[in-house]
Formats: structure tokens, C-alpha cells, sequence
């Protein structure tokens, strides 16, 4: 398929701009899944929405688009509709060569960069058929630990293989292991007292999560392992009592499996010596959120991603990520994914961005992958 026209070029940023004016936060996705599937229904796609929408806790459920080829092989292309949680308007502009929000918060461009992406790829499909049959699929609730791509049954697909277009990094790089991710909730249970006049009767929910967190383990542990604390609850906004209670949030992840389970092991036991020591009472619950993979270097959708990079000009560099994406999910079902950088930069953040050059040259390395794709 030939490289992407001038008009195309103008058509994807438009679509983007569109796309990122959607506020669509993790469960609250519906606007955005409408867009996506009229546009595609627009141009005589089949599109059906699965009943994903409760296990994921969404408004909508994941959306699952076909696009027939002469071939009877297929190649799916993966993005998700949600974004992080926004605390604010979003009005795309263009400045220094990039997107930007003229306002401080979100873009929006992870993962908007990649749905307005696979909608173009669907555009040029209209009037020049694929090599390959196309499967696109926009999952809902990717930010909260990928509930939507986990209650996606993957046993709908008919691709062999598929590509994910979810990393912040430069075009280029190839993601190859990503960690094993476990949640931990405690919630502490001290007594009240009247903090001035008898403290000594209390038992502070506070104290037993402040003793808990200084003996974790936390940020790098080494290279592979990361542990946080993202959050604490705790009192009843007065000074003057004793907190009874008191929650906190926290996780490890790890590209190894096992060292992900000992570095929760110490966090939990942290968090049952914090309450001993400020004799409280303490419930935890602990959930992996997503399982981790490696790439073996034999896999075809690996060596199919990195020939289309280079037929782009970029070389191929594999890494690690200490991020989830959909190809957690799609991996743990048994269905092989590789997840690409598609050159967004500062994801979650205010200053969230990507240049224009490297939104359309995803668009480019999507034309191409369908075409390697066909030739494996």
C-alpha cells in the first residue's frame, strides 16, 4: 500500500483534533465508541459492540470493526477509547510542530494518536482493498488496568496475530516484556479518643499506616521491580481526634513474575506489622490486575513489526516497559500481540503531546504492517 497523501495527512490530523475534544475518562467512553463506529459504519464497516461494558465498568462496551480482504487471513489492530481521568476542557493545538491542549491538562493523545490512526487505515481501505482482512478492536477502560480488553472474549477474533499502538516512545521501539501488576487495599481500623485529653485511649489508624509504609519497599527495587504508595485516607478532618480509621493504596509490578509475588509479600507484611505496632486492626486486599509477558524472538507478529519498521526507515529497537497495555490482556488469553511505540510523549501528563510528524508516520507503518503482514 503506498505511503499516505497529503490529503490523508490533512484527514488524520483533523480526525485526531476530533477524537482528543471527546473527553472520554476510563468509564465514561460512550461519546467517543458513537464517534468510532459511525465513522466506520460511514464507510460500510461492520462494527458490533460487545457486553464488555459492566466487567469493565464502562458505559459501552469494547467495539470490534471487520474489514474483508481477498485474502482469508486477517491481522488485528488494537487502541483504547479511554483516557485517564480529565479535570478539565481539551481544545487541541498545534505548537512547535505538535499537538498540545491550549489547556493544562490532558491531550488525550494516549490513545487517541493510534484510534485516529486505525481510523484512517480504515478510510484508505474503502477505496484501496487491504492485503490482508483487518480487524480493528477499541477496548474501553484500558486506564483501569485493562478491564476492557480482560472481559474481551479474544476467542472472536479471526487474526493471527495483532498490534497494539500503545507505548509513549519514539517510533521505533518494540515492546518485548511487560510486568506482572498487583493492586494492594488496606484498610485500618484503630479507636477513637479525644486527641488532647486522653490519647492514650486511642489507637491510631494514621500511625499504624504511616509505620506500614515506611517498612515497605518502595519506587525501584531493582531493575526489573517497582513498588508505590498512590494513596492515603485516613481521620475525620479534625486534629483533635484520634483516627479510627485509615486506607491506603499501593502496588508492586515486576518483569519478573516471582520477584512481582515477594516484592507484594513484603508490602503486606509491612502492612500487618504497622498495625501491630499501633495496635489496630487491618483488612487487606490484594489483586493482580494483569499478568506480565516476554516475546520470544521467534514470534512472527515480532518479526513482522520490526520488517515494517524498517520498510519505514526507523531500526527496530526491542524493550522492556514497566507499563501495561491490551496486549497484557490479549497475551493472557493466548492470542499473540506486539505492542509498538507510536511516539506520544508525556502521557498523563498536562504537557501531554505528539508531533505531527510522528502521527502520520504511524499511519505510514500501519499501511505497511498490513502489507508484511500478507507477505508471512
Amino acid at each position: 500500500m503506498k505511503p499516505a497523501s497529503e490529503g490523508e495527512k490533512a484527514r488524520l490530523n483533523e480526525t485526531f483534533a476530533d477524537l482528543c475534544r471527546i473527553v472520554s475518562p476510563f468509564g465514561h467512553e460512550r461519546a467517543c465508541a458513537d464517534y468510532v463506529a459511525s465513522f466506520l459504519r460511514d464507510l460500510g464497516f461492520d462494527v458490533r459492540e460487545d457486553d464488555a461494558a459492566d466487567a469493565a465498568g464502562a458505559e459501552c462496551g469494547n467495539l470490534l470493526a471487520r474489514i474483508p480482504a481477498d485474502s482469508d487471513r486477517n491481522v488485528l489492530l488494537c487502541a483504547h477509547l479511554d483516557t485517564v481521568s480529565v479535570d478539565g476542557p481539551i481544545e487541541p493545538v498545534v505548537v512547535d510542530r505538535g499537538w498540545e491542549n491550549s489547556h493544562d491538562v490532558i491531550l488525550g493523545a494516549d490513545n487517541k494518536a493510534a484510534v485516529a490512526v486505525m481510523l484512517e487505515v480504515a478510510r484508505r481501505c474503502r477505496t484501496q482493498p487491504p492485503p490482508i482482512g483487518l480487524e480493528l478492536l477499541f477496548t474501553v477502560s484500558e486506564e483501569n488496568a485493562l478491564a476492557g480488553a480482560k472481559a474481551f472474549d479474544a476467542g472472536r477474533l479471526s487474526s493471527e496475530f495483532g498490534f497494539i499502538f500503545d507505548h509513549a516512545t519514539p517510533i521505533g521501539e518494540v515492546v518485548v516484556a511487560s510486568p506482572t501488576y498487583y493492586r494492594i487495599s488496606a484498610a485500618f481500623h484503630g479507636r477513637a479518643a479525644h486527641a488532647g485529653i486522653r490519647p492514650e485511649d486511642g489507637r491510631s489508624a494514621i500511625s499504624a499506616a504511616a509505620y506500614a509504609v515506611a517498612a515497605m519497599p518502595l519506587g525501584r527495587i531493582d531493575p526489573e521491580t517497582t513498588a508505590n504508595v498512590g494513596s492515603i485516607e485516613g481521620g475525620v478532618g479534625s486534629t483533635n481526634v484520634v483516627a479510627e480509621h485509615c486506607r491506603l493504596l499501593a502496588e508492586t509490578r515486576s518483569l519478573d513474575p516471582v520477584k512481582a509475588e515477594q516484592a507484594l509479600a513484603r508490602i503486606v507484611d509491612a502492612v500487618n506489622d504497622g498495625a501491630t505496632q499501633a495496635e489496630c486492626d487491618v483488612d487487606i486486599v490484594c489483586e493482580k490486575m494483569f499478568d506480565g509477558y516476554k516475546t520470544k524472538s521467534s514470534s512472527k507478529p515480532l518479526a513482522v513489526a520490526e520488517a515494517a519498521l524498517r520498510a519505514r526507515g526507523h531500526e527496530p529497537r526491542r524493550i522492556a516497559t514497566g507499563g501495561g497495555s491490551d496486549a497484557n490482556a490479549l497475551q493472557a488469553q493466548g492470542f499473540p500481540c506486539v505492542n509498538l511505540a507510536n511516539g506520544t510523549e508525556r502521557n498523563h501528563e498536562p504537557t501531554e503531546r505528539v508531533t505531527v510528524a510522528a502521527l502520520e508516520e504511524m499511519l505510514d507503518v500501519a499501511l505497511v504492517l498490513l502489507e508484511e503482514s500478507a507477505a508471512v
